[in-house]
C-alpha cells in the first residue's frame, strides 16, 4: 500500500479532475481512516476528529464518509459497520475483497481484476449493471493463527 501521504495526494488529485471539493474536513477523516490501519466505525471516526475540532457533530463525518465512498477512497464493511481506506485509489473498476478477522477485528483489502471481471459478466447475463463490488470474506488472519499454536 502506497503511504499515507501518497494516498493523501492521489485523493487530491482525483478530486481536481473530477471537479469535485476534498474539503479539508473531509481530508482529515481520510486521514484518519488511512493512519488508523484497520477498519473505523462513524463514532470512532467523530471521537478522533473532535480532538481537532471539538464542535463536529455525527452529520459531520457521515457526510464526509458519504462523499469519501462516492469517489471510491472508502470502503464500507457492511458486516462491522464501519469503515477501510481503499488501496487503490482512482482505480474505477476493482473488485475488493475484505478479509475480516473475526480474533481480532482486521480488515484487509485485496483486489482482483479478473474476480471483477467475472462478477461483472454474471451479473450482465442477468440484465443487472454493477456500480460496484465489494466481497466480505470472515475468518482468521495468519496472525491470529500463528499466535494459537
Amino acid at each position: 500500500m502506497a503511504n499515507h501521504t501518497q494516498l493523501l495526494t492521489k485523493a487530491q488529485q482525483i478530486c481536481e479532475q473530477r471537479g469535485v471539493r476534498l474539503t479539508p474536513q473531509r481530508l482529515k477523516v481520510l486521514e484518519l481512516i488511512i493512519e488508523h490501519h484497520s477498519s473505523i466505525s462513524a463514532y470512532e471516526l467523530l471521537d478522533l476528529l473532535r480532538e481537532s475540532e471539538p464542535q463536529a457533530k455525527p452529520p459531520t463525518v457521515y457526510r464526509a464518509l458519504d462523499f469519501l465512498l462516492a469517489q471510491g477512497f472508502v470502503h464500507k464493511v457492511e458486516s462491522t459497520n464501519s469503515y477501510i481506506a481503499c488501496c487503490v485509489l482512482g482505480h474505477a473498476d476493482h473488485c475488493s475483497q475484505l478479509l475480516i478477522c473475526d480474533e481480532c477485528g482486521t480488515v484487509e483489502e485485496c483486489h482482483d481484476d479478473e474476480l471483477a471481471k467475472l462478477l461483472r459478466q454474471k451479473a450482465e447475463k442477468h440484465g443487472f449493471q454493477i456500480s460496484n463490488h465489494v466481497v466480505e470474506s470472515h475468518g482468521i488472519c495468519q496472525q491470529c493463527q500463528s499466535s494459537k499454536q
